[in-house]
């Protein structure tokens, strides 16, 4: 009897560390954290190089893959909010500020030290996004001025850049519909195509100048589509959203578009209807308002939001809560299954697939 007992403590034992190790491991861990400050622009552009941008002019910056983290203010830009930001290195960053004076800064030295790229004085700008899709080609995004959507490029790595002419866009805005700054994720690029989603009163897949009505919840000002991201066959588009007024609610705050390639047509984005039908209210969509999306794979995904981090691996079909944490933004780790996520309170995350 004794050595029955002792056997089934060990294994008492055994079996609560190797959960607890477990549970560890398939936990977010948070790896830095700055009170009062709300981080939304998160670049990793390699395996080592994590930067964060978010209120007060804050700046986060690791160069060992997260083990540290340097945080930093703006000189002069201490009450800004810098939503967005883009980084080709370690060294090499850009960070864009969302309202009047809209202002987009630039560091070669690894955020020593900025220089003022672009800068707009106008009472109604608000930028949101920014996205390059390759070293030097890159969009800025911003909200409508007057009934024109506001976009910004540039052709030689953001040192200088110019509006792109309203005759772009084909489709006419609608009433009531804008964009959200909500994690930078709002626009994304392919070799040949632009994408916008925008938000509120209507919501809708931009691509190249043309809406695309999509079935995502929109008909209030918080509600709408908040996020995207493309597969890396370049072949699905994911976005996120739902109503942040509603953060809790699970209806239509997601859409799966599949690239449809017929012979002797142009390249056409369809929404994936098995993925989008409502059995219940709760089927093929993340469990609340998400304002983040990320690929891992072709088949998984990371989606993040105020009420907590899911991940899908059966393209976008189901999803899982992870956490009950609240981030704001997702990027993948490059060459990994591994994510950062940023958010209130000055947090970065670090999350591994299972």
């Amino acid at each position: 009897m004794k050595k029955l007992n002792l056997l089934l403590i060990c294994f008492s034992v055994f079996f609560q560390i190797s959960f607890a190790q477990n549970s560890d491991n398939n936990s977010i861990k948070i790896l830095t954290q700055k009170k009062g400050v709300s981080l939304r622009g998160m670049a990793v552009p390699n395996a080592n190089t994590i930067w964060a941008s978010g209120s007060k002019g804050s700046i986060a910056i690791s160069i060992n893959g997260g083990t540290n983290f340097e945080w930093m203010q703006v000189q002069g830009y201490e009450n800004r909010d810098f939503r967005s930001i883009h980084a080709w290195s370690e060294k090499e960053a850009i960070i864009v500020a969302v309202a009047a004076p809209a202002v987009i800064l630039k560091t070669k030295d690894g955020g020593k030290s900025w220089y003022k790229v672009y800068e707009n004085a106008d009472t109604l700008m608000f930028l949101d996004a920014i996205h390059f899709k390759d070293t030097s080609n890159g969009l800025v995004v911003g909200d409508p001025i007057g009934n024109s959507i506001f976009l910004l490029s540039t052709n030689d790595k953001g040192e200088n850049w110019k509006e792109v002419p309203s005759n772009y866009f084909k489709t006419p805005l609608e009433k009531g519909e804008a964009f959200f700054a909500s994690s930078g994720s709002n626009i994304a690029q392919l070799s040949k195509e632009d994408f916008l989603v925008s938000g509120g009163m209507i919501s809708r897949l931009w691509i190249n100048g043309s809406a695309m009505d999509i079935p995502i919840i929109q008909g209030g000002k918080s509600t709408g589509a908040n996020s995207m991201a493309i597969s890396p066959n370049g072949n699905r588009i994911m976005i996120v959203g739902g109503d942040f007024m509603k953060d809790t609610s699970r209806i239509q705050n997601a859409v799966g578009l599949k690239l449809m390639v017929k012979p002797n047509s142009d390249q056409k984005w369809q929404s994936e209807r098995k993925s989008l039908r409502v059995i219940d209210k709760t089927i093929g969509y993340p469990n609340g308002y998400r304002s983040g999306v990320e690929y891992i794979t072709n088949y998984i995904l990371i989606a993040c939001g105020t009420t907590g981090v899911d991940i899908s691996k059966n393209k976008g079909e189901s999803w899982d809560l992870i956490s009950t944490e609240s981030f704001h933004v997702v990027r993948k780790q490059p060459n990994t299954k591994s994510v950062f996520l940023a958010g209130s309170g000055g947090r970065i995350g670090f999350y591994t697939i299972p």
